[in-house]
């Protein structure tokens, strides 16, 4: 009898399973592919292990702008990919490691759930049925294709975010279906190498539920590196090597090599015996309380399978939150400080409300704002770069949102994070002392505009 058996290895699973072995519980794991989930194996490692190269690769063909010349310069896209499957391997075997010292028993090989009996939860993996005090189910999530017309006809040149990560040959043109976080990185990774690049999206901006505002600059700053978008543009069919949409009534027509279908991510909930056990679903995932508690005694689940918030650092703190309130650490999971990221170059940050969707929830609220060009360090390293920091507050001055963008976003916005979730003022960040010179400086500035 385990304490605890974890279906899935993904963020979610191995570090619920680490938290938990290192508390002594008896822990299974199991999973059927790689340890690291999507996120190690087919996600945020590869696809930023490719965006680096990229970056690399941009900064070294626009050195000459700080006054250092490369001549000649070239990529190889073999060695690019070969790379990123080293790194995976190496961050793996790491995942695997950290198993083996907590006493993680890892079992590769699918896991069905058999039956919930009076002891606990029934599972079978690799041939054998086990048991367990409690349940985490962590499944994740897989791409989501819709219906198009013709998009099976075209499977040579269709490809998901796990195809598009092992293409060893460069596409002359691309077109991606979806301009969300997925779909603008690879965007940016194919635009840097010299790809004709035509992103086409739903809905009236690219990055969903992103702010407006940084979302436009990004989209016009990538328009100057040569990519085209087409907004409130519907798929309607994909006919040999042509993707037809329509946009504002009329009908457009783009040619290209390959096709990326990122149109987002649907929780995994099927063929693995969930039904077995009555769990209800909401938002096409398993429904959960704050303690990740599903409507099953004992029955938990976290990460992308819960449809909820789909990101790795998400996934990993609701494991966390599973196993302290199985070993008497009373916890609950908050998600209005949760920071997300889109690894373009230059990058965007983001954690809390958006300007829009406080004043769709009815907040008042302040918007503070100031161009990235404030900080001295920004202008030391992104010569000509333009970027934007963003804060909102609410009527009492508490900080409940702050977006980036600009270089290296991604490496500040925890701050902000933390800032929410401590309720800071704006008032206290601005006594708040920050390293001179650095980039993070404009959080500061920023909450000085009046």
């Amino acid at each position: 009898m385990f304490d605890l058996i974890i279906i899935g290895g993904g963020p979610a699973g191995y570090v619920a399973a680490e938290r938990a072995g290192h508390k002594g519980m008896n822990v299974l794991l199991c999973e059927q592919n790689a340890l690291g989930g999507v996120c190690l194996n087919e996600g945020c490692i590869p696809a930023k292990t490719l965006l680096y190269s990229a970056k690399t690769c941009e900064n070294a063909l626009h050195s000459s702008k700080y006054g250092v010349f490369a001549e000649n310069v070239k990529f190889d896209l073999e060695k690019i990919i070969a790379r990123k499957n080293k790194i995976v391997r190496k961050l793996v075997a790491g995942v695997n490691s950290k198993m083996q010292q907590n006493h993680v028993t890892v079992l590769k090989g699918k896991a069905i759930i058999e039956r919930r009996t009076a002891e606990g939860i029934e599972i079978s993996c690799c041939g054998e049925i086990f048991k367990g005090a409690n349940l985490l189910i962590c499944t994740g999530s897989e791409a989501f294709v819709p219906t198009i017309p013709g998009l099976l006809q075209a499977a040579d040149i269709v490809m998901t975010n796990r195809e598009i990560l092992s293409l060893k040959e460069q596409p002359k043109s691309l077109v991606v279906i979806g301009g969300g976080v997925i779909g603008m990185e690879f965007a940016s990774f194919y635009n840097t190498l010299g790809t004709k690049v035509t992103v086409v999206e739903m809905l009236p901006e690219i990055l969903g539920a992103n702010d407006l505002e940084i979302s436009a600059m990004l989209r016009d700053i990538y328009t100057r590196k040569g990519i085209t978008f087409h907004l409130n543009a519907k798929v309607i069919k994909i006919e040999s090597d042509k993707v037809i949409f329509e946009q504002n009534g009329q009908t457009g027509i783009v040619e290209c090599d390959k096709i990326l279908v990122s149109a987002g991510r649907q929780p995994v909930i099927r063929n693995f015996g969930l039904e077995n056990l009555g769990v209800e679903l909401e938002r096409g995932g398993i429904k959960v309380d704050t303690k990740m508690r599903t409507n099953v005694p004992c029955v938990f689940a976290a990460g992308d399978v819960t449809g909820f918030s789909l990101l790795a650092h998400t996934a990993s703190r609701e494991g966390e939150v599973v196993v302290n309130n199985l070993t008497g650490e009373p916890d609950e999971m908050r998600y209005n400080a949760i920071p997300s990221v889109v690894y373009t170059n230059p990058e965007v940050a983001a954690v809390g409300e958006t300007e829009e969707s406080a004043r769709a929830k009815g907040i008042d609220c302040k918007v503070k704002k100031l161009a990235m060009a404030y900080a001295g360090r920004f202008v030391v390293e992104n010569e000509g770069g333009a970027g934007l920091c963003k804060i909102i507050a609410d009527k009492d001055n508490r900080i409940i949102g702050l977006h980036i963008l600009g270089n290296p976003a991604s490496e500040m916005i925890f701050g902000a994070g933390i800032a929410i979730e401590q309720k800071m003022t704006i008032e206290q960040l601005q006594h708040a002392v920050f390293p001179h010179p650095t980039v993070c400086e404009i959080i500061k500035e920023t909450a000085f505009v009046l």
